[in-house]
């Protein structure tokens, strides 16, 4: 017999057993359970591979079936590749095998981040997409040698935004397979379910998640923690008593009232431990105001609180992974609408700290509710203040969505973030805060301090240094988010969508600054 005609007969007998299989469980479709398995290219030979310790064992219980099958089906796995077969065996109806590109891929210097556990969240994602698809309810996952990578990738991956649909995609629910690493797995699922919130809220249409209603989700997401957890919704009187007049610029032209969402997560032993402070842009829609935006893409301007929806997140995550450490959220929540009235090109405002503030550009409204929102998290004594923010077109010019800008005062604080971002694969890089900067926003007319910079180059930078004019905590980092606040198709793991970045990357900072203490 030719080695043609045997592929052929094992490719026969193969579409034989899958046609007694469907035949068998038509009757039990909706309840199928699939099974998502790695391969590695073997080091050195194009046409071979390495099975994952998993596959490996699916692979004896099946006499070798799935080798034959992975041989004879076509060219060996490469990264980001992926096949299915049905009826291999009989707990699991369908199995879908993904390529992990080469097993020695770890930190790559040059990218960044850890090749080797980027390549498993993208190839797990895959993987469990492509049993979603077939409406598999049940999903079990390979470890690959690295659960919480595998668990982040299968969550981020399967989350779809369709609560607004009739037609919704197949919920799948997941579960590690071979491997007795379960804190690593269940930590991965809080990771991604906690970017999936941030994506869930950024994703919501405007006039649903307003200021109140992103107020309340986060409220009902920390009420089962309400031991450690304090939660403030902070008034529009509230406001006016703390004087925050550049935030009150903003939220005025607006029929929505504004709402100070003040979070205290008390996880630390210590309770005179002093906390982070995490800080949000929280504009749950961005018309531009009176300076308006044009209509074309105004839509995604629901996300423009995407700096509140990812500090938020991350620290909801934080609660639940019972993080040992104080943590304090804000988030300044309004819109940012055109009508009579709105702030207009030229007024005068004042900040909490005093400062006089010209608002030459009702767009560039971000900067104004964070300068309330720094200076009211000085009050704290915090360890360290990091915000997030979309705060500028000119950081997606700058680094487009392969990295988050981050502005900092402090090297300490930069290289906890950087090191954090290594790990999540969800990366930062540095943008420089000179004084060079700062000269342009403090060159105003009528004020203290101008809302946009006197030159339209290098606009992330200029809003950078506007809110460090709040700032005098010795370790302070601005993430501007803009950047990374969509996803197309460059994270293989996400979906086309809200990316709810850079949640993981916060989680993930937290998480060693509590080991820290």
């Amino acid at each position: 017999m030719t080695m043609f005609t045997l592929k052929r007969a094992l490719l026969t007998a193969a579409r034989i057993k899958q046609c007694r299989f469907f035949s068998a469980s038509q009757n039990n479709w909706n309840n199928r359970k699939g099974l998502v398995l790695g391969v590695y290219e073997k080091e050195g030979e194009t046409d071979s591979f390495d099975l994952t310790t998993a596959a490996r064992s699916l692979d004896d219980a099946v006499s070798g079936k799935l080798s034959e099958l992975l041989k004879i089906s076509g060219p060996a796995l490469k990264k980001g590749k992926n096949r299915i077969f049905y009826g291999l065996h009989e707990d699991f109806p369908c199995v879908a095998v993904v390529g992990l590109g080469k097993n020695n891929a770890g930190v790559c210097g040059s990218e960044n981040w850890d090749t080797g556990k980027e390549n498993i969240r993208a190839a797990l994602s895959a993987g469990c997409r492509l049993l979603q698809d077939l409406e598999v309810s049940h999903v079990e996952v390979d470890a690959c040698g690295d659960a919480q990578a595998a668990a982040e990738g299968a969550v981020l991956g399967l989350f779809q935004y369709d609560l607004l649909k009739t037609k919704k995609k197949t919920k799948v629910t997941t579960q590690l397979h071979g491997s007795d690493d379960v804190a690593g797995w269940e930590k991965g699922i809080l990771y991604g379910e906690g970017q999936n919130l941030a994506r869930l809220l950024m994703e919501g249409p405007a006039n649903l998640i307003t200021p109140t209603a992103f107020a309340d989700t986060i409220e009902e997401k920390l009420a089962p923690y309400s031991e450690r957890v304090t939660v403030h919704k902070r008034s529009q009187g509230w406001i006016e008593e703390q004087q925050m007049g550049a935030f009150l610029s903003v939220s005025k032209g607006s029929e929505e009232p504004p709402v100070f969402l003040e979070l205290h997560y008390n996880g630390s032993p210590d309770k005179t431990q002093a906390p982070l402070l995490l800080v949000g842009k929280g504009i749950t829609f961005d018309s531009g105001g009176i300076s308006l935006k044009p209509p074309s893409g105004m839509d995604a301007m629901r996300a423009d609180m995407g700096g509140a929806a990812t500090v938020c997140a991350a620290l909801v995550t934080a609660v639940a992974l019972k993080l040992p450490i104080n943590i304090i959220g804000l988030a300044p929540l309004c819109e940012n609408m055109p009508s009579g009235k709105a702030s207009k090109p030229g007024d005068v405002v004042t900040a909490k700290n005093g400062k006089t503030i010209q608002v030459d550009n009702t767009d560039a409204e971000g900067r104004l509710v964070l300068a309330d929102a720094l200076c009211y998290a000085h009050t704290f004594s915090p360890r360290a203040i990091v915000n997030a923010a979309t705060l500028t077109g000119a950081m997606d010019v700058a680094l487009g969505s392969a990295a988050t800008g981050v502005f900092s005062n402090s090297d300490w604080l930069w290289e906890r973030l950087h090191q954090a971002s290594m790990v999540t694969g969800d990366r930062v890089w540095r943008m420089p805060l000179f004084q060079h900067y700062t000269r342009q926003v403090t060159d105003s007319q009528l004020a203290d301090l101008n809302n946009v910079g006197s030159s339209r180059s290098g606009g992330a930078c200029t809003a950078a240094a506007f809110l460090r004019e709040f700032v005098t905590a010795p370790h302070w980092a601005h993430l501007d988010i803009a950047g990374v606040m969509g996803n197309k198709d460059e994270v293989p793991y996400l979906r086309k969508g809200m990316s709810g970045r850079p949640t993981r990357t916060l989680v993930e900072f937290a998480a060693r600054l509590a080991q820290e203490a």
